[in-house]
């Protein structure tokens, strides 16, 4: 057997890292998922949660486990999610990988950690970012969402806004202001975890993945 030639240990290595870090990444998409499937359920536990009805009319969501919302005067907030939008026939997509960042002014200290999930009227939102980011409150209006647990329970309440934001802390719901905070497409997420560097157009729009992980995001969204 012919020895292995000495400059060819260095290019093996950088295989072998490559390959390891391809596979964090990944694993730590899968994680990601589970945490905000985690997230939903945990949602409908609350005595007062998503009315059922903004989930039927409005077309995205997005889901952001652990955002960290920290400050001393000067704040600042950032976090990894996913986001998913309805297909045509009124399933859910497979997930995008977003982060979202922003910054506040004003008299506070802290960090904290909430879980957080915004409400999409249009899908379109979502689906024209493509590799670009949009800001919250800027680009398109936000509130706080209605809460109630029946399909009624929002009957009085005006669906107007673009996007509705509901935020949970040590299990209850936490007032956290998004305004001003930018959301941007996470595309070495997306190549990690598909294999391949689809435009995000592209993962709403083909949404062909057989993972488990995400087979169960969209079976418990469904379910709300």
């Amino acid at each position: 057997m012919k020895a292995l030639k000495f400059w060819k240990f260095p290019l093996l290595i950088s295989a072998f890292f490559l390959l390891a870090s391809a596979k964090t990444q990944d694993d730590k998409g899968i994680e990601k998922i589970k945490d905000s499937t985690a997230i939903l359920k945990e949602f409908t536990k609350m005595s007062e949660s998503i009315p059922h009805q903004l989930l039927e009319e409005y077309q995205g969501i997005v889901i952001i486990p652990k955002l960290i919302n920290a400050g001393f005067v000067v704040g600042g907030k950032r976090g990894q999610g996913i986001a998913m939008v309805k297909l045509a026939n009124g399933k859910w997509s497979d997930p995008v990988f977003i982060t979202l960042t922003g910054g506040s002014f004003g008299l506070q200290i802290g960090v904290q950690s909430v879980d957080m999930i915004l409400v999409f009227r249009h899908k379109g939102v979502l689906t024209k970012v493509k590799n670009g980011d949009f800001t919250i409150g800027g680009d398109i209006s936000a509130a706080a969402g209605p809460v109630g647990r029946s399909s009624t329970a929002s009957t009085d309440y005006k669906l107007e806004a673009e996007v509705y934001s509901y935020s949970r802390s040590k299990g209850l719901f936490a007032g956290i202001s998004i305004h001003g905070s930018n959301l941007s497409i996470n595309k070495s997420a997306n190549a990690a975890f598909y294999g391949s560097n689809l435009a995000s157009s592209q993962i709403f729009e083909t949404s062909k993945s057989t993972s488990p992980a995400v087979t169960e995001l969209k079976a418990t969204l469904s379910s709300l």
